[in-house]
């Protein structure tokens, strides 16, 4: 499989672990447990977990209370006695991640290429509103999309499928750039073509669908798509 630029005329984003860094929440869990980078991975293992099971089970919660779930769950994991209030101090970090440098960057070129860009995201509307602000990339975004609209996780191929209503394009001419290897999968099983933005060498998992292009950077997705 390879991408086709000439038939993109739009690219969705994922959101949490492409374009802002998810691994900002070890700051805030160093207060609480001896090993933030550990814990910081059960949690975010834990909520894609509740996810995909809900999507199993037929049941739906936002992603917001699932993560508060998984917190919660990681935290008691490392053993830390923490109140109420320190939880929810941990948590509100998903409003001001860090924004990986090359996110804002690559999507105002292809925004001035002419790409129209669009965020799909498990999270929920509010937590897209933030980020779109804190992220600093509204300008280029011409909407949020929020699984909350169908009641199913990515990577249901339902998710995919209602982004491209919504963007009003042929499911075949959306690009999807994400970072997790569970979700491009998923996008190019519905039938996008999926860009794997890759930054920390991470393995694809052992599946026969392979993204279109493996990138480290948006930088070289927008290379990819102007060549």
């Amino acid at each position: 499989m390879s991408l086709d630029p000439d038939a993109v005329e739009a690219v969705a984003f994922d959101s949490y672990g492409t374009i802002v860094d998810v691994t900002t929440v070890e700051e805030p869990l160093a207060e609480h447990v001896d090993s933030p980078e550990l814990v910081s991975k059960i949690w975010r293992e834990r909520s894609l977990n509740y996810a995909m099971v809900a999507n199993h089970v037929g049941e739906y919660d936002s992603f917001y209370e699932y993560n508060r779930a998984a917190l919660e769950y990681a935290l008691d994991a490392a053993g830390a006695e923490t109140t109420a209030e320190e939880r929810e101090a941990i948590l509100s970090t998903y409003d001001e991640l860090d924004v990986f440098e090359d996110a804002p960057e690559g999507m105002e070129r292809l925004h001035e290429a002419g790409y129209d860009l669009y965020v799909l995201s498990n999270g929920s509307p509010e937590m897209l509103d933030t980020l779109l602000d804190h992220a600093g990339i509204d300008e280029y975004v011409e909407d949020a999309i929020s699984v909350a609209e169908v009641e199913t996780f990515k990577p249901d191929a339902e998710v995919y499928r209602h982004a491209a209503d919504r963007i009003g394009e042929p499911i075949e001419d959306v690009a999807f750039a994400a970072a997790g290897w569970w979700d491009v999968p998923g996008a190019v099983d519905a039938g996008m073509q999926g860009a794997w933005v890759n930054r920390s060498g991470t393995m694809w998992g052992p599946y026969e669908i392979e993204p279109d292009v493996p990138v480290e950077s948006f930088h070289e997705l927008a290379d990819e798509l102007d060549a």
